[in-house]
């Protein structure tokens, strides 16, 4: 169910641009700026009315809940972060800021584009942009499955990658002006942007302890939010000037947040319990303890794990099979004499 929160954009900009594309249809232009205009603010009161009355009606996590039973919960959490948490603040910031760069290119600065630069009429372009958005809010449940099974920071290094190899083609995609090729432009790169934030809601607040989980994962998102959507049309727009050709600038521009994006989620953990806990290094010990921690104790995986963890005090040809007594082989003698 994480996926739901994610569909929410996509779903919200096509009920958003829909009700200007039909308003703007089928009123004259007196009775648009007479009231028209209004529908959009009366229609997003109501939803921003009932998101307030489905938030109250949700409970509290029960990691919350049993700190708040226990008095632990954080007196001034977001200084607890700013002060203990600023570094995973910065890289979840660092990270998710490309997603927010992707999007708002192809939502905001290429429809100015498209409009300005190539001549394009305006329902043109925001309906190649909305066909994209559609495919990109139906594949969310099956990034998030991908996810649920791979891993979430392995999908979102694909779909940062992704990004980072699609922005050129977008930019030339979109200069051809069009509409088929725009939109295979704006799909590629609303997918892999949405195999990145498919998982954001489930990924991002794993990332932090319970006592910091809302505050941490806010302040990050939030912070990525500014500097990728805000910053990335009006770079865009200021790259794109001049020149008659695709605005190469702008691809090389999201390259870079997606490259900068790629290099905070290798150096962030993975969350999902079962990949999370086979990361983990195993105690030497613990690994001869009635086959505790010791992953797949028939497989070939199992047997080059644990190996891995006690390469330092045996040969892997001493691992190869659990002594009945369930202690380690003994040492060889050569061993024994020299100290190890």
């Amino acid at each position: 169910m994480g996926e739901l929160p994610q569909i929410g954009p996509a779903v919200g900009f096509l009920l958003a641009n829909g009700t200007m594309l039909g308003l703007t249809a089928g009123l004259s232009d007196a009775e648009f700026r007479s009231w028209g205009w209004r529908v959009p603010f009366w229609a997003a009161g109501l939803l921003a009315a009932g998101g307030l009355l489905l938030r109250s009606s949700l409970a509290e996590t029960p990691q919350f809940e049993e700190l708040s039973a226990s008095g632990r919960r954080a007196g001034a959490p977001l200084t607890e972060v700013v002060r203990d948490h600023w570094r995973l603040v910065l890289l979840t910031a660092g990270a998710l800021a490309v997603g927010y760069a992707v999007f708002y290119a192809v939502s905001t600065w290429a429809l100015a584009y498209g409009t300005g630069r190539l001549g394009l009429s305006g329902p043109v372009m925001l309906s190649c942009v909305m066909a994209a958005v559609a495919v990109m809010g139906a594949a969310t449940p099956f990034a998030a499955l991908l996810a649920d099974r791979w891993g979430r920071r392995t999908l979102c290094l694909a779909g940062c990658a992704g990004c980072a190899l699609w922005m050129f083609p977008l930019v030339a995609l979109l200069h051809t002006a069009w509409p088929p090729l725009m939109f295979l432009g704006f799909l590629g790169a609303l997918l892999a942007f949405i195999t990145m934030f498919a998982v954001v809601s489930a990924y991002l607040p794993e990332l932090y302890e319970p006592r910091v989980r809302c505050t941490g994962a806010a302040v990050g998102y939030n912070l990525a939010g500014v500097l990728g959507g805000a910053l990335t049309p009006l770079a865009a727009t200021a790259l794109s000037e001049g020149g008659s050709g695709p605005p190469w600038g702008v691809a090389a521009y999201l390259t870079l947040v997606a490259l900068v994006g790629l290099g905070c989620f290798a150096l962030l953990p993975e969350t999902l319990p079962a990949r999370a806990a086979a990361e983990e290094p195993v105690p030497a010990g613990e690994a001869w303890k009635n086959g505790e921690g010791r992953p797949g104790r028939g497989s070939r995986a199992g047997r080059r794990r644990v190996c891995r963890v006690r390469r330092r005090c045996c040969p892997s040809r001493f691992l190869r099979r659990r002594p009945r007594s369930g202690r380690p082989p003994a040492r060889p003698a050569a061993w024994r004499r020299s100290g190890w």
